[in-house]
């Protein structure tokens, strides 16, 4: 697992970043970058399950495993899902998990710092590289407009 780091300064309040961030339309948008029509089903509220999906069904599982509005939110993300089965057990699964994925809300003049962590497995690095930078473009866009 590699631990992967990704900052952006928005000029919008700390309170506007989140709730677009976590919004369940705004949440499409901005995360639109790593696939088309992402969504999430579920919770933000602290030990909550929440699955991260695709159009097609398929996706990660997930627990909200810290929650403080506004400031920082922890994802544990525990498994897989495909083709409607979810999979927190198999040896492929169990290679990366938990695998951890945190967002840290801090005001600034002007604005807010966003810090965004997370574990990657070395087959998704690249990808997380070349999305991540494009969806906190998209993110700071939602909020500054």
């Amino acid at each position: 697992m590699k631990t992967l780091t990704f900052e952006t300064t928005i000029r919008a309040p700390r309170a506007r970043v989140w709730d677009t961030m976590l919004g369940p339309e705004t949440y499409k948008a901005w995360t639109a970058a790593f696939c088309e029509g992402s969504h999430y089903v579920g919770s933000w509220e602290q030990g909550a399950k929440i699955l991260f999906l695709a159009p097609s069904g398929d996706g990660m599982t997930s627990v909200i495993a810290e929650n403080r509005r506004h400031e920082y939110v922890s994802i544990r993300h525990l498994g897989m899902i495909e083709n409607g089965v979810e999979d927190t057990t198999s040896e492929k699964v169990r290679a990366w998990t938990p695998a951890y994925e945190t967002y840290r809300f801090e005001d600034v003049p002007g604005g807010c710092h966003l810090t965004v962590t997370l574990d990657t497995a070395p087959d998704f690095e690249q990808d997380m590289r070349d999305a991540f930078p494009k969806a906190l473009a998209l993110l700071k866009g939602l909020c500054e407009a």
